[in-house]
């Protein structure tokens, strides 16, 4: 069958519209063999989102923004979101407007309820929710730190004025001299940091025998506290205990007269007699010092002796007969 040329130039024209056609659909962004859902979302300000932006679900790109309106009922901005997927999205999705990046531009991200079994028909309108940004963040939590830093340039100012109003000439003229006498404090600190450092150099060697001395006793110190590690210092404790408690045994026993010591010690019976002897004792060796002819009488003749006469109670030592 020969075709003619009537038929040639329509199969042409055919083909170049619908070539047409399909370039058309490309370049927005639409493929004429992949069927598409169409979902809707409100919001009352859009951000700047423009049209083809994309669509996400969890990062992954899967539509894009096909048109904005304005629902004259509502006065809100109508954002038709253009699909193409076979994830299912429930009823109870939310359609989050926020940004991308800093120059990204606004996006849509699709956040499914995976709990809703129930899928949005073609034309449903989600849930719209607007996320803030990094700028606008950034600009809520600028705004209350501008705020403080406005406050304490304010004070700044007031207290620059307050110094300003005290430090009259007086007292910068005070405060001037201050300065100085503190400079000279601070020299006069640094010489004498020179001269103690110059006694440590002059003295280097003394205060290396002394610390050497230091080491020796501690040395010495330590040897000792291992001497009395060693030694049984709880036995001796003990053992001085017990002569302690013995000691304090026999005070008792002298103090309440019990044994010979105690009775020597609380008998006044004992001590008067002693104290009486004694003084006999010392009238007799007192005669006998100034008479003793009366205890040894010594006669060649046969001379009568003569009798015994008392001496006083307290004869004088000078008295002679």
């Amino acid at each position: 069958m020969k075709l003619t040329r009537e038929i040639k130039t329509a199969v042409l024209v055919i083909a170049s519209i619908l070539l047409f056609i399909w370039g058309y659909s490309f370049l927005k962004g639409k493929d004429l063999f992949t069927n598409y859902k169409t979902l809707y979302a409100e919001y009352d300000n859009v951000e700047e989102l423009a049209q083809s932006a994309p669509v996400t679900i969890n990062g992954l790109v899967v539509g894009k923004v096909n048109k904005i309106t304005i629902n004259e009922t509502t006065g809100k901005l109508l954002v038709e979101l253009q699909l193409k997927t076979d994830f299912p999205i429930s009823k109870t999705s939310k359609a989050s407007l926020y940004s991308a990046s800093l120059i990204g531009g606004k996006q849509i991200a699709i956040i499914p309820n995976l709990a809703d079994k129930e899928p949005a028909e073609d034309g449903a309108t989600l849930q719209s929710e607007v996320k803030l940004g990094l700028t606008e963040s950034l600009g809520g939590k600028i705004e209350p730190i501008e705020e403080k830093l406005n406050k304490m340039l304010v004070n700044i100012d007031n207290l620059v004025t307050g110094l300003n109003n005290v430090l009259d000439k007086k007292g910068q003229e005070d405060l001037k001299k201050t300065l100085a006498e503190l400079s000279q404090t601070m020299e006069q600190f640094h010489r004498a940091s020179g001269s103690i450092n110059n006694i440590l150099d002059t003295n280097k060697s003394q205060i290396n025998g002394v610390v050497t001395n230091f080491n020796k006793m501690s040395s010495n110190f330590n040897k000792i506290s291992d001497s009395l590690n060693k030694a049984d210092l709880g036995k001796t404790v003990r053992n001085l205990n017990q002569t302690l408690a013995k000691v304090d045994g026999i005070m008792a026993n002298l103090n309440s007269g019990k044994g010979t010591a105690g009775k020597l010690l609380n008998d006044d019976a004992l001590y008067n007699n002693l104290a009486k002897t004694s003084k006999e004792l010392e009238l007799l060796l007192q005669d006998v010092r100034l008479y003793p002819t009366r205890y040894v009488n010594v006669s060649l003749f046969g001379k009568k002796n003569k009798p015994y006469v008392a001496p006083a109670e307290t004869p004088n030592s000078t008295d002679k007969k």
